[in-house]
């Protein structure tokens, strides 16, 4: 099954397919009866708090068409875009708080990359930078909760969402500062983004401008964490709020704006649900032939201490995370990994945020980085060319994956608050 998944991705057949044909092999080989095969594929998606990745995915397709994003860059430009590198300080800082409502990667590159792409440009940053930028920028949306990734981790692995979430905010933050920390020292080396203040708006005036757009990740996550309702429920409410705001009061969606809205994301909904679908079958036949006892008794002899455990997990999950999507490998190694994890005193939570940020690195690394492709689409750029601009930005990410990983305090001391 692995060796059919491997050649599969050489060929460059698409993610979903590769381990379905991958998952069909296992079923002949095995002798398994092919309705077992639809019933684990419908079993996988039958699952209610799976509805809130169509939900986050259209709300923030809404957002992008609705004037939210664009109010969101103006609010964060006018926080930090008046010292040198403030443009791409407040690529980082607008990508954080959309992702305190998106929920996907992919839909924050798009919503915030098509703004502040050109701006970066047009200030006289290289484009293969801008581009680098704000494809790494963008992997906070799976980070900083709501996140279809911890969603998917929650359903695999049996864990809390809701602890999954709170848990999100400490290395958020983490990897949020540290960009923007590294943004402004390279661009005062490299001399970059002098003029970065030009056409800033004052504080306040942009809060208020921006005032329904601020209104969305507090009315969103107060929902969530003072028990108003679920993070599913929570994605329906964004989605709702998203329309609202951008059909009555911002007025930049039209009726017909709608149906290219819904297709869009109905094809992205699609596409991830298939892949779970496959990636569900795939984690059947091999838990099945029992491959996850095996790794685990495996890793158990070979990995005697946590500190090694988290360190081959980590390097594993960051070569498995640049060929495989980020939401097939949870689903697929979550319930593999999780339980030799806990074997090892380490908290399922803080786990699942690890798994997280390491696959979202894959995100932004060659060659099947989503968030990659999304960057040099806005930015018209092949993806050769951000590849020397990007190391840098994988290499602060990195740094911040290992603080995560050994101070466990950073995920778990606000759940603790929280939920204990």
């Amino acid at each position: 099954m692995v060796l059919t998944m491997v050649l599969c991705f050489a060929l460059t057949i698409s993610v979903a397919v590769s381990i379905g044909l991958a998952a069909l092999v296992g079923i002949q080989v095995s002798n398994v009866n092919m309705l077992v095969a639809v019933k684990e594929m419908f079993s996988s998606i039958n699952k209610f708090p799976l509805a809130a990745i169509p939900f986050f995915i259209l709300a923030g397709n809404l957002m992008e068409t609705g004037g939210i994003s664009r109010r969101l860059v103006e609010f964060a430009k006018s926080l930090v875009g008046g010292v040198q590198g403030g443009l791409p300080m407040t690529c980082v800082l607008t990508c954080m708080i959309f992702a305190a409502v998106s929920g996907s990667s992919v839909a924050t590159t798009f919503a915030i990359g098509a703004i502040l792409i050109p701006a970066l440009i047009k200030h006289g940053y290289p484009t293969p930078y801008a581009a680098a930028l704000q494809a790494t920028s963008a992997e906070l949306g799976v980070i900083i909760p709501p996140s279809i990734p911890m969603i998917l981790y929650g359903v695999a692995a049996e864990v809390s969402i809701g602890e999954l979430f709170i848990a999100g905010f400490g290395p958020g933050l983490l990897i949020g500062g540290a960009l923007m920390l590294f943004a402004y020292l390279y661009c005062r080396y490299k001399g970059w983004g002098k003029n970065d203040g030009d056409g800033r708006l004052p504080v306040g005036r942009a809060t208020l401008q921006a005032g329904w757009a601020l209104l969305m990740p507090v009315i969103i996550l107060g929902g969530i964490y003072g028990g108003i309702f679920t993070p599913t429920e929570a994605s329906a409410v964004a989605v709702f709020y998203a329309l609202v705001v951008g059909l009555v009061i911002y007025r930049e969606i039209r009726i017909a704006d709608l149906y290219p809205i819904l297709k869009k994301s109905v094809i992205s909904s699609s596409v991830i649900m298939f892949i779970i679908a496959n990636a569900g079958l795939f984690a059947y036949l091999i838990t099945r032939a029992g491959v996850p006892d095996a790794i685990g008794l495996w890793l158990k002899e070979v990995l005697q201490s946590p500190m090694l455990f988290l360190l081959g997990v980590n390097a594993a999950l960051f070569v498995i995370g640049m060929f495989i999507e980020t939401s097939a490998a949870i689903i697929v190694l979550a319930p593999i990994l999780a339980p030799v994890g806990a074997h090892f005193g380490v908290d399922p939570v803080h786990f699942g945020i690890i798994m997280v940020v390491n696959l979202a690195l894959g995100m932004i690394t060659p060659p099947f980085g989503v968030n990659l492709f999304a960057a040099c689409t806005v930015a018209k750029i092949s993806l050769d060319r951000i590849v020397t601009q990007l190391i840098p930005f994988v290499l602060v990410v990195l740094a911040c994956l290992m603080v995560i990983t050994y101070v466990p305090a950073i995920s778990l001391t606000l759940r603790d608050l929280v939920y204990h």
